[in-house]
């Protein structure tokens, strides 16, 4: 038997025809071709039986698993990670801050909205999700500069570079880290980073 490499997609329809627990690829594949069963030729006797026999038993078992009511510990992990790998972050700001020219920014404000920028070219189809950061009786981020205006007084509304975005500059520092700090937990990032992002200012 040879072996031979599938996408997921064509794994899924052979998996999806299987009719009985422990049925081979090879079998399942022969009957949706309408080939002969191969029942007539001695397979088994052939000498390279040993070292190719391992993969058609390796997709055996994974049907057999997804036919099974019960998974393993192991499938159940994998179909968490699947689950769960839209969550995650796609981007890295990391990747994209320029500790050089975070330096070279005018001030705590200067640094908040390039850190701000940063986030937003990291993270483009997800940063709306931070018009849901808000105080207790302030808004933090807006698409215009109007609407910061109209939700308090002395909002000092900066536009974060290259976005459609505005945000509350009058704060103090500790302000500031900790709106970093929301913004980059509801981008994706784990305690530790959004931490660490936050600590760049």
């Amino acid at each position: 038997m040879k072996k031979i490499d599938i996408d997921d997609e064509l794994y899924q329809y052979i998996a999806s025809n299987t009719q009985s627990i422990g049925e081979s690829a090879s079998t399942i594949l022969r009957r949706l071709l309408n080939l002969s069963d191969g029942t007539n030729a001695p397979v088994e006797t052939t000498t390279t039986k040993t070292e190719q026999e391992t993969p058609v038993v390796e997709v055996q078992e994974e049907i057999k698993q997804e036919l099974s009511p019960q998974s393993s510990t192991e499938d159940t992990e994998h179909a968490v990670e699947t689950v769960t790998a839209p969550t995650q972050v796609k981007g890295n700001v990391f990747n994209v801050l320029n500790k050089e020219e975070l330096a070279m920014q005018k001030g705590v404000v200067g640094r908040f909205l390039f850190i701000l920028a940063a986030l937003y070219r990291t993270h483009k189809t997800d940063f709306a999700n931070v018009l849901e950061i808000k105080g207790r009786d302030r808004v933090y981020f807006a698409t215009s500069k109007e609407a910061l205006l109209e939700s308090g007084s002395s909002m000092n509304p900066k536009n974060i570079t290259d976005t459609e975005y505005w945000v509350m500059t009058n704060s103090n520092t500790t302000r500031k880290k900790m709106m970093l700090h929301e913004v980059a937990l509801c981008l994706g990032y784990s305690a530790d980073e959004a931490e660490k992002i936050r600590d760049y200012l």
